[in-house]
């Protein structure tokens, strides 16, 4: 199944995508109370995803409406926490560039994004005012669908309702500068990250699944040029049973949180600019970036100008 969240003019709500038309969750399970996201049908006792998908086999006459005729949000529009990972040696290397610290190997690192800065498919990303190196990042995302702590590899996929695009913004220039001093990153991944079209649950991603890494080619165009064409989804070093056993390890993962995989080798600017790519470039507004992945969809973002520009800010990044 595909979930999403989705808004035709009265707000945001839960729906599930049955051919070209998004049929409305609360209204197909009977709930008291609308589901406004897909969190809220996760947060539910007794299996939802179980429970959507055996209401969909009846005849059941709920409210439906056509894709074309609403805005898709992100799937979980404030998740609890947003973890994204480091994980394809191609882009942790800058392709061969950096010898990796032997700690990469060994442990499945990840920062904490900010969960409030969350956008949807199709939305307009604004270009942070302090940046002057805006970039895409091309992930896959999972989207937790049960509570646990100390989950061992082996058990993951049990925690994981499903999978989706996710979009890691990054203003390298901030980026750099924080790292260059042993933090972050923070503001160089504060503004924005894009999570859909819609989340595919993970029963639907079976055949993908490799030893516990999605089989999935993956591609960008900006502006429809092609900046990575066979980009290659299950060439992480750790599993998604990884991330989500570093994730839970002496803490603890609800229904909503979000995992990120890391930047799929050669899914940045700088990877398209190293490999020739004549059209490649720092972002600016305007452009147009669309991430493609086998099995899920296209998530598209259009971005729009600099907000709140300061010629005085003080905390510019170096030239």
């Amino acid at each position: 199944m595909k979930l999403l969240t989705y808004d035709s003019g009265s707000g945001p709500r839960c729906g599930v995508l049955r051919e070209d038309s998004i049929i409305d969750v609360t209204a197909l399970l009977g709930v008291e109370h609308s589901l406004p996201d897909v969190q809220a049908l996760l947060e539910l006792p007794d299996s939802p995803i179980d429970r959507v998908r055996d209401a969909l086999a009846v005849d059941f006459a709920a409210p439906s409406v056509p894709l074309a005729m609403v805005r898709l949000r992100a799937p979980v529009l404030q998740p609890p926490t947003v973890r994204d990972f480091f994980s394809y040696e191609g882009h942790a290397s800058g392709q061969g560039a950096r010898t990796l610290h032997e700690a990469w190997y060994r442990l499945p690192i990840f920062y904490f994004s900010n969960t409030l800065r969350i956008f949807g498919h199709e939305d307009v990303v604004p270009i942070p005012s302090a940046t002057d190196r805006l970039d895409f990042e091309l992930e896959l995302g999972c989207v937790i669908g049960r509570e646990g702590s100390d989950i061992r590899a082996p058990d993951a996929l049990d925690y994981i309702a499903g999978f989706c695009i996710f979009n890691d913004w990054s203003a390298r220039d901030l980026q750099f500068d924080e790292m260059a001093v042993g933090l972050g990153p923070a503001k160089g991944k504060d503004a924005a990250t894009t999570l859909g079209p819609w989340l595919v649950t993970t029963d639907e991603m079976a055949p993908y699944l490799r030893e516990g890494r999605l089989r999935v080619k993956c591609a960008v165009t900006v502006n429809g040029d092609v900046w990575l064409e066979a980009g290659d989804g299950g060439a992480a070093h750790h599993s998604w049973g990884d991330y989500v056993e570093r994730a839970s390890k002496d803490s603890r993962i609800v229904p909503g949180d979000v995992l990120g995989s890391g930047t799929v080798s050669g899914g940045s600017v700088p990877e398209a600019i190293a490999r020739g790519i004549d059209s490649a470039r720092y972002l600016q507004p305007g452009d147009v970036v669309e991430l493609e992945v086998e099995g899920i969809g296209t998530l598209r973002n259009t971005l729009g100008p600099k907000e709140n520009v300061d010629p005085d800010y003080r905390y510019k990044p170096r030239a």
